[in-house]
Order: C-alpha cells, then structure tokens, then sequence
C-alpha cells in the first residue's frame, strides 16, 4: 500500500486541508495493468471538525472492495464556503491527474460523505462544473468530475427540516445571503453524478427528510439513484459496528449495518 499525507492549499484561501490517501498497489501476480476505482471520504462533524469515526475504519472497508481510498481533512469553520468545496475538486483532479502513478480508474471516482460531509460530498456533486471551480484551480472542467456520490445520513436542506448549525458554520455572516444555494435539493442538475443514500428513519440530529428530499431531486432529474432508510438508529453511526462506536457504546447498531455491503452491490454496476 503507498500511504501518503497530502497537504491541500488553494492559492487564494488562508486555511490547508489535509489528503490521507491509501493507494493499493499492483504485483506481479495480481497484473501489473490493474486499475482500481477510488472513493474521496468526507467525515462528518458539523462543518466544525472531521470525525475520526467516519475516516480510516471506512477506508479500510473500500480497500477491501479492492477500491483505492482518500480520506480528505477538508477545512471547517472559521473556513467558509466553498473553501472546503474547492479543496475537494483539487482532489479529485489530483487523482486524475496522476492515474497511471497510482493505477486509478478515472471513470471511478467516488465520493463518500457523511452527515455535514454528506452536504460537502453533495454540494461538489451539484457545483463541480460551476466555472469558478475550475477557473480557480485552474484545471480543466472535465478533470473535476466525480462518477458516483455515497451520502450517509448527510445534511442536504437548508429549509425546514435543515441541520441549521452545519450550514451557519459553512456560511458564517453570509448565511441569510447564501443559505438557499445551499439546500442541495434545489441545484440538481444533469452534471449531478449516480447516488447512493442512506438514512435512519428515527436520526434526531439531522432528520430523514434531507435524504428523502435528495432522492426526490434526483429522480425528478432521471438521475439514477439508490436509497435505503433504516427504520431504527440514530445519527452518526458510521459502520454501526463496535470499530466505529464511541466510548459509552453508541453507534452499534445492527440493523444498520448492511449498508456497506449495499454500497458494495452498488458499486459493482460501475
């Protein structure tokens, strides 16, 4: 495996995200030629911090699908939008630019986001091919486009049933101003990627009808689109297993944890 630490600035912008990738590599015996998918991984944590729940333990899952996988440290608030959305576009051109040094299947990139990751993942679904974005990075508009979005439990609406503290650390003093384009169930557009999603059904935190709304936008849209919603949990659950549990054991929950070998399923229509 080639393991890196990969810092992310963006001229222009004060703050620096950080890329922890895990490239696996080719031998002899498994063909040197192989090219693998890779999936971004957002963590959630409000747009205040990145949970480490919702970081390496999911990577080590991907690269057991024989996938590639990024973890991105984007930058939270006091960083404001679209700071953390361009760090992510700088990535994912990255991974194109440099696929034959680390065998990436350009036609799959992947996003994975959780919570208010889940709204980051989402927001760069809908904005990539806005031409502040590449303008910016200066890159090519293709290079930018991601494949396929895995969204769990993510922030989505900035309406009524909005997780308002995720999108006031994203906006800051221009919240009242921007909050709008921030309810991603509004941007869908034809450039919106593929999209898996899931949700519990009883999340007190950052309630279904955000995902619920999602999919309704994509299927408007003809925009293939996959959704389960578990009718027990609660938020963050990440693998749902005792690997991604907190100290008093929250986050174990069984009936939520089919959702990665869905994603698997999933995956393999890629």
């Amino acid at each position: 495996m080639i393991q890196e630490k990969i810092e992310i600035q963006i001229d222009g912008y004060e703050h620096q995200a950080v890329a922890h990738t895990y490239f696996l590599e080719n031998f002899p015996e498994m063909g040197m030629e192989k090219k693998r998918g890779v999936v971004v991984i957002c963590p959630g944590g409000g747009y205040e911090m990145t949970s480490d729940r919702e970081a390496e333990p999911v990577a080590m899952r991907f690269l057991a699908m024989g996938y590639h996988a990024v973890v991105l440290r984007y930058s939270v608030y006091p960083a404001l939008y679209p700071e953390a959305l361009l760090q992510v576009g700088k990535v994912v051109s990255s991974l194109r630019e440099n696929e034959e040094q680390y065998h990436i299947d350009p036609e799959k990139i992947i996003l994975v986001g959780f919570s208010a990751g889940g709204h980051l993942a989402g927001s760069y679904g809908v904005f990539w091919r806005k031409p502040f974005v590449a303008n910016t990075l200066k890159v090519e508009e293709e290079t930018l486009r991601p494949n396929g979005m895995i969204l769990c439990y993510p922030v989505i609406t900035s309406g009524e049933k909005a997780h308002h503290s995720s999108i006031e650390h994203l906006l800051g003093e221009r919240y009242d101003e921007w909050k709008d384009l921030m309810s991603l169930e509004k941007q869908v557009n034809q450039d919106t990627p593929k999209t898996f999603l899931w949700h519990t059904e009883t999340d007190d935190c950052v309630p279904v009808e955000n995902s619920i709304l999602f999919f309704e936008a994509l299927h408007k849209e003809n925009i293939p689109v996959e959704m389960h919603i578990y009718p027990v949990g609660g938020h963050g659950l990440s693998l749902a297993n005792k690997e991604t549990s907190i100290p008093n054991g929250y986050g174990v929950q069984e009936e939520c944890q089919s959702w990665i070998s869905l994603v698997e399923g999933w995956l393999r229509h890629f």
